[in-house]
């Protein structure tokens, strides 16, 4: 993950400001994998042993560009082109006798997964590798091409609307986006692509959506900035609107975990296994959903009992899981409980105990307990 850049402007800001996100120039010669990624099985539960095999992004380009640099583009954008090769060099290593290929990736990797899945898979079976099991897991990629809370001009990439930003990124990475998901658009609109609930329909390869309600990089998009001032009631209902609007978008979706928190990324932090969607840990849900397709490849069976794989928080607001990673107050770096937090966000607990009919004391309780 780390955003993208979509013009010669913001590209050179990005280049001068973020050359980790550009160059391999700078990068480190080692990393210590966290997360999904750590070989610890306190910290990875499920796969800890597994083969990894982790890809930096310099491309800028939500993994979609294929476009050399040339007399006309300062810039590469090979995102698309690096995967390929990254599976190529793979093959060579063991790849070829994988029974799963889990690809997966966090916000601009998250979208990525979803733009390059059904790629990998196609691009393994025509080197005749038909037994690999090509899966994909989304982390906070799944984004809405809904109306910004404020519409501001497209000047960067944080001010500007993600439709119109991936728009004009397209055509300066020569972005692909898969033929499947091409063809449902007309000439032009290829940028519907990037959208989670418009391109998963189109998919062939199994994937796992996990999506926080409240994205912090969604809210940034759409203009809702909590720097804490209190918000405004319209901010608010903005707010809760995005988790309506998102939840609905994921309701067809098989695997999912969705927590009604405000955050971005998740399965690289070593605080994964603590988030919790009614009861179901998210290395316990995708345990779940790697058992499911082993089992339907099986015989064809009905969801395993008992574990589950569509998790999504039903409750409205941010931080109304009290699973959620810890809140701190941007500017005293204080954590802060549910309630500290939504007092800060300028929540009336008054008001929205009469909207609900409850008295305040009550509401409190069922907000501290996360109901």
């Amino acid at each position: 993950g780390g955003w993208y850049c979509f013009n010669r402007e913001n590209c050179d800001t990005r280049y001068t400001t973020m050359r980790r996100l550009m160059s391999s120039r700078e990068w480190p010669a080692t990393r210590v994998g966290t997360g999904i990624l750590s070989s610890q099985p306190e910290e990875n539960p499920h796969w800890w042993n597994a083969n990894m095999v982790f890809i930096p992004y310099c491309s800028s380009d939500v993994w979609s560009g294929a476009s050399s640099k040339s007399e006309k583009n300062e810039y590469a954008f090979m995102g698309a082109l690096i995967i390929q090769e990254v599976i190529k060099e793979l093959v060579a290593k063991g790849l070829s006798t994988a029974k799963v290929l889990l690809l997966a990736g966090s916000s601009a990797g998250g979208t990525g997964v979803l733009l390059n899945v059904d790629r990998v898979a196609e691009q393994l079976e025509e080197m005749g590798y038909q037994g690999i099991q090509v899966r994909g897991l989304a982390d906070s990629g799944w984004f809405l091409d809904n109306k910004q809370y404020r519409r501001t001009d497209c000047i960067d990439t944080i001010t500007c609307a993600p439709t119109e930003a991936i728009r004009r990124g397209i055509r300066y990475w020569n972005g692909i986006v898969p033929e499947r998901c091409k063809l449902q658009f007309k000439e032009g609109e290829e940028w519907n692509c990037f959208f989670g609930y418009k391109i998963y329909p189109t998919l062939r390869c199994p994937v796992f959506v996990v999506q926080w309600l409240f994205d912090e990089a969604q809210l940034t998009v759409d203009n809702v900035h909590l720097t804490g001032q209190p918000v405004q009631e319209g901010q608010w209902l903005y707010i809760q609107n995005l988790g309506r609007e998102l939840r609905n978008t994921l309701k067809d979706v098989t695997a999912s975990f969705a927590p009604a928190c405000l955050s971005h990324e998740i399965i690289t932090r070593n605080h994964w296994t603590d988030i919790q969607v009614k009861g179901t840990s998210l290395p316990r849900a995708l345990h779940c959903w790697d058992r499911s397709l082993h089992e339907s490849n099986k015989n064809g069976k009905a969801p395993l009992k008992g574990c589950p794989i569509h998790l999504i928080d039903s409750c409205p607001w941010p931080h109304c899981n009290p699973s959620c990673p810890t809140i701190r107050d941007q500017f005293t770096g204080q954590e802060m409980n549910v309630i500290q937090f939504l007092m800060h966000m300028g929540f009336d607990v008054q008001k929205m105990a009469q909207q609900q009919g409850l008295e305040p004391s009550k509401l409190l309780g069922m907000l501290s307990s996360g109901n």
